[in-house]
Parts: C-alpha cells; sequence; structure tokens
C-alpha cells in the first residue's frame, strides 16, 4: 500500500488534484471577483490566464459600488469623460483621484485596497456655528485644497462644527472611521489646553463614540505615533480621529459628526478646516 503511495507521489499529481488553470477564463473571473481588488492584482502574476481573468471587466465592475454610475452623474466630471478602456482602469482612477459631487461640496473616492466608498465633506458642507458671519470665520481659496473655498476660524468662544450624510451612501458592513481635516496657524489659540469633544452616531440612535480630539501637536514627537495625535497628508493636512461608525446598511438614517468646544469661553483662533474625511479603517 505504500509503496503504491510512494509511487503516485513519483508519478506526479493523481486524478485527484486540481489544476485551475485548465478551467474556463471566465470561471476564473468569477471566481477572482469573489476576492478583492488586492487579491486580483496578485492573481495576475500567477499566469497569463490569470492576468487576463483577473484584468477582466467581469472582476472590477463586481469591485466598483453598485450605484458608482448614479454617484458619477452627480459630479460635474461626466461619465463620458472617465469612459476608460476597462473597469480596472475606471476604478483606479476613482481610487487615486477622487471626483467633485453635490455642487462641488462633497469629495469622493474608491479605498483602493477594498472598494469601499469614501467621502470628504467640505467646509461648505458643514454645519458652522457663527461660520457665515466674516468676524468670526474666514472664507478663502487655498491652492493645496481640492475645493472652492476652506474655512478658517478667526474668533469664537463657541466652537461648533458638524457634518452630516445618510448612511445609504455608505458601504454596507463596513467600519468607518471619521477625521478633520485641518491646517493649524502658528499662532493658533484655544486649542492646547481646552481640547474640543467629537461626537459619532446616527441622529436617531445612542452616539456611537465620543473622543476629545487633540489638534495641536506636542512640542516634542513621540518616538511612536499615537492614534489620538494628529496625522500629516500627503495631501498638504493634518487629520485628527473624530471618532468610529459601523454601517450595517439597509438603513435610512443620518450619520452626523460633530466637534464642539463650548465650556471653557476661551477664544480660539488659527483653525483652517478643508473637512471631514469619511473612510473604512484598516485591517
Amino acid at each position: 500500500m505504500m509503496e503504491k503511495e510512494k509511487e503516485g507521489e513519483r508519478n506526479g499529481p493523481t486524478s485527484c488534484d486540481a489544476d485551475v488553470s485548465v478551467l474556463p477564463e471566465e470561471c476564473i473571473s468569477n471566481i477572482v471577483s469573489l476576492t478583492s481588488p488586492k487579491d486580483a492584482c496578485t492573481a495576475c502574476a500567477v499566469s497569463p490566464i490569470f492576468r487576463a481573468a483577473a484584468e477582466s471587466n467581469v472582476v472590477w465592475n463586481r469591485f466598483l459600488p453598485s450605484d458608482y454610475q448614479a454617484i458619477i452623474a452627480r459630479s460635474s466630471t461626466s461619465l463620458d469623460s472617465l469612459n476608460f478602456s476597462s473597469k480596472k482602469q475606471l476604478y483606479l482612477s476613482l481610487s487615486d483621484y477622487p471626483i467633485l459631487i453635490d455642487d462641488n461640496k462633497k469629495s469622493f473616492f474608491l479605498d483602493k485596497l477594498s472598494g469601499k466608498k469614501c467621502y470628504l465633506l467640505s467646509a461648505r458642507d458643514l454645519s458652522i456655528a457663527a461660520g457665515h458671519n466674516n468676524m468670526h470665520w474666514l472664507w478663502f481659496s487655498l491652492a493645496e485644497s481640492r475645493f472652492r473655498k476652506v474655512a478658517e476660524l478667526h474668533h469664537v468662544r463657541l466652537f461648533d462644527i458638524c457634518g452630516k450624510m445618510n448612511t445609504s451612501m455608505l458601504s454596507p458592513k463596513t467600519n468607518y472611521v471619521a477625521y478633520l481635516v485641518y491646517k493649524l496657524r502658528r499662532n493658533n489659540h484655544g486649542f492646547h489646553r481646552f481640547p474640543p469633544m467629537a461626537s459619532v452616531g446616527t441622529t436617531g440612535g445612542v452616539e456611537d463614540c465620543k473622543q476629545i480630539v487633540c489638534l495641536s501637536r506636542p512640542k516634542r514627537e513621540p518616538r511612536k505615533h499615537h492614534p489620538s495625535l494628529p496625522k500629516w497628508r500627503k495631501d498638504g493636512w493634518f487629520e485628527s480621529k473624530l471618532g468610529e461608525y459601523f454601517n450595517e446598511g439597509g438603513e435610512n438614517d443620518e450619520l452626523q459628526i460633530r466637534l464642539m468646544e463650548v465650556k471653557a469661553g476661551t477664544v480660539k483662533s488659527g483653525l483652517i478646516v478643508e473637512g471631514i474625511e469619511i473612510r473604512p479603517t484598516k485591517g
């Protein structure tokens, strides 16, 4: 019995072993489409037939959000201008080059590894206490911003900004994290001693997350980055985590992201707000 098994090992795979490469390309495409964009890119290195299958429109159309056409229709960027030769190119474009939607008040992009939907709500899309009073907030253009205007805090004692969006805009079964995207003037005032409080949750339910937010960096850089500290972004802005929210999907709730400090009564100034970004957590 053992001699037959050894003989089988010498002669190579038995009839029970499966060679996936002999499957039709369409079948392989369907299998790859059930994985992730990262796995599909890895599959390209397996063999030429895997590359052809992994780069097919069948695969990348499944990685794109089901409502991607409706989202693009809300942009000044027409679908024709995003008419790439393949769905993979469209996917990569939406991952690397965010598009402006909803009268250029929001930015939409895809998380490159997962294909989950991400948004950056501009300062104009936020509710800012005294935001229309130029004695308290100033609005101006900034070259490094993707939006026409950003908001700079000039002088307030009651600091309160809030972003809202329908949870149906987000990807289902996904844990999201919200960030304030901002800059601080060197002569900023009022945020170090009395940091603001952030809350993230649906307006119809209990707040899912509440935490103090550090906007100013410490004078001495820590050896390891702490998640509560501001992080420098490649686009030239800082981001500070406001909280997390798990989107179950199938519900029509309103997600509310708020940052406020109204108890200390101290003057605050020197904060430049680009917006609030909502994207999936990593891992």
